[in-house]
This record gives structure tokens, sequence and C-alpha cells, in this order.
């Protein structure tokens, strides 16, 4: 499974990357530090799941997802934030975010969703 990464806090992205890093079948395709750079890489690396920031320089993570989607329909995206209400929730979710998690009180279940990815792509597979 391909995984793009895009946060402006360096800590996350290595966290995110540290987290990833047991799963061999996954592979960071990029890294992005702004959303200007994330959409581009969205666009040219094609990934299967992309982890986004809310709160980026350039484009904000709702403004990639939007874009995104006007393109990708299959694309499944994670947003995280430190920003959790009801309000961004709500946005997320009618922009097309498929996951919408707390970098405070959900970043765990990022490793959840890759793990039912993973076996959704091994039953595809079997089958």
């Amino acid at each position: 499974m391909r995984i793009l990464l895009a946060d402006d806090s360096v800590l996350i992205l290595d966290r995110l990357r540290e987290m990833l890093s047991k799963y061999r079948q996954v592979e960071i395709v990029g890294m992005c530090k702004n959303g200007i750079d994330a959409l581009a890489a969205l666009r040219n690396l094609k990934p299967d799941l992309a982890i986004v920031d809310l709160k980026m320089p350039g484009l904000q993570g709702l403004e990639v997802l939007r874009e995104i989607r006007k393109e990708d329909k299959i694309l499944k995206f994670i947003l995280l934030t430190l920003h959790s209400s009801d309000y961004h929730r709500l946005m997320a979710i009618h922009a097309g975010s498929d996951y919408f998690f707390s970098k405070a009180d959900d970043f765990e279940k990022v490793a959840s969703v890759v793990d039912e990815m993973l076996e959704k792509q091994e039953n595809k597979s079997n089958n």
C-alpha cells in the first residue's frame, strides 16, 4: 500500500513514519510540509492513502481534500488535527474525508485504518 504524509510538523511526520515502518506492505511515497506540495504529490504519486494535517501552510488540509476529490473519489483520506471540533469534523466529512482524527486523542487510530486497508487488500488478492 502506498501512503502519502503531509504535515507541517516534522515531529508528526516522524511519528507517522515510525508507526508505519512496522508494515512491510507499506511504502511511504512522499512526505510534504505544506498543502501545495501535498496536492501536487497526490496528483503525481497516486497513493492509496493520504494522511494530511488540517492546518498547513499554502493550502489547508480541507482545501487539498476538496481539490483531490474532484479528480479521485477512491483515494482513502485521513485528516489529522489538533483542532478537533464538531465544526471541523463536519467540514471534513462534507469535503469527503474518510477519517478525521485528533492528533492528541486519536493518533493511534491511524494504524487501525492501515490494518483494515491491508486486510481488505489481502482478502481481495486471495479471492
